[in-house]
This record gives structure tokens, sequence and C-alpha cells, in this order.
């Protein structure tokens, strides 16, 4: 997973026990030698932007996310389009965006972005449009 902060900072590593319900989890961070030889960080749900499960921990940076949905697309849930306090745009679809909630996943409009499925902190997003 690759967590943004809400300040900007970034970390990426491998959790076991995330869980949106819970305000804390813990993060072993990328670049252990050897496991156990790094202690697992604790991060706060309430610090973070959002919460970013990805194929790879390097990506694409030369690659275009697409952030609409092609003609005939349906995917599950409800499509939406994400904008946050930093000006990011996601677009995607949820079954779990509800306001007032800590958060809610968002599977991305475009299938080969290296997100799988992001977690967005409520609180760091400033408009959530539902798309026809």
């Amino acid at each position: 997973m690759v967590l943004h902060y809400a300040d900007g900072r970034i970390l990426k590593g491998f959790s076991h026990d995330f869980s949106r319900h819970e305000p804390t989890f813990h993060l072993a961070p990328l670049g252990a030698d050897s496991p156990g030889t790094v202690e697992p960080t604790t991060v706060r749900l309430d610090d973070l932007k959002a919460v970013f499960f990805v194929r790879d921990f390097v990506g694409d940076s030369t690659y275009n996310e697409r952030k609409e949905f092609l003609p005939g697309e349906n995917p599950p849930g409800r499509k939406i389009e994400v904008t946050f306090a930093d000006g990011e745009v996601l677009v995607g679809s949820t079954y779990s965006y509800r306001p007032g909630l800590r958060g809610f996943f968002l599977i991305p409009a475009d299938p080969q972005s290296n997100n799988r499925i992001v977690f967005a902190i409520s609180r760091t997003v400033t408009k959530v449009r539902v798309l026809p």
C-alpha cells in the first residue's frame, strides 16, 4: 500500500491490520532487510489523505490514467468523481461512499491503473460528484 498523508508525505509498505473501522493500523515500511528488522509504523487514519492499494510500488510515471468511464462501462456500485483538498481528482466506482463516514473505498475507472483500490479519507475530500 502507498499512504498519502494530508500534509503531503508518502509512505510505502505492507499492513496486516488495516481496517476502515479502526483509528490506527500498522505499516511495515519497504526496505527492511529481512522481516522483523524494522519496527512497523503506527498510522492514524485521521492523518491521511488516502490509502492506495497498488499493483506495484514503482508504477509507471509516463502512464496517463483515464479519468472517465468509457461508453457502456457499468462498474459495480455508483460512479463518482472525487476531488481532494490538494486538487487531485479520482474517478471510479464505490459501494461505500456515505457522507459522515471516516472514509470510503473507490475502484478506479481505469482498469490499467496502478491503483487497485483507494480508501479516501472523507475529511480531505472537498467534493464528490455522482456521475451518470
